[in-house]
């Protein structure tokens, strides 16, 4: 019970091997991780650009509008983006790679912090929520140069 265990990928990704040699399966496996992060990334972004389009047109100013459809096409390009760290994952990371795990995680901190500021500015014209969408675009940012870096280590 005392045993200690050690990680043998990055950030929960992968095989946990005990003390006495022994070896099993973490639950939590980063890469299908980020296949179900990008899926249900996805699937909100289809509903928002429909929402946006049919229930927002009446309702929203054409600047806003224009907000609204910024953050859902960022949303859409970033969860394909979280497609693409879960297949290089698993194809090019037999132990776990720290750059593209973390690439990962931007990647969901920019959708959440440059699409959801955008959302929400659109629908509460509340300015000042503008201030936090350049921190999803710089989270953005660092996730590709992570994604760039992870092929190569």
């Amino acid at each position: 019970m005392g045993e200690v265990l050690c990680l043998a990928r990055s950030l929960g990704s992968g095989v946990v091997a005990s003390g006495k040699g022994r070896i099993a399966t973490i639950l939590l496996i980063v890469d299908r991780l980020f296949l179900t992060l990008g899926a249900g990334s996805a699937f909100l972004a289809v509903a928002a650009g429909a929402f946006g389009a049919h229930a927002l047109r009446a309702k929203l100013s054409a600047d806003m509008l224009q907000v609204f459809q910024t953050g859902v096409t960022y949303q859409m390009y970033h969860a394909l983006g979280l497609f693409a760290v879960g297949i290089l994952l698993s194809r090019f990371s037999v132990d776990g790679s720290v750059w593209l795990t973390a690439s990962g995680w931007l990647f969901v901190a920019g959708t959440l912090l440059f699409s959801g500021s955008l959302y929400a500015l659109s629908l509460s014209g509340i300015t000042w929520l503008g201030a936090i969408t350049p921190l999803g675009g710089v989270a953005f940012l660092l996730g590709w140069l992570g994604l760039a870096i992870g092929l190569w280590r």
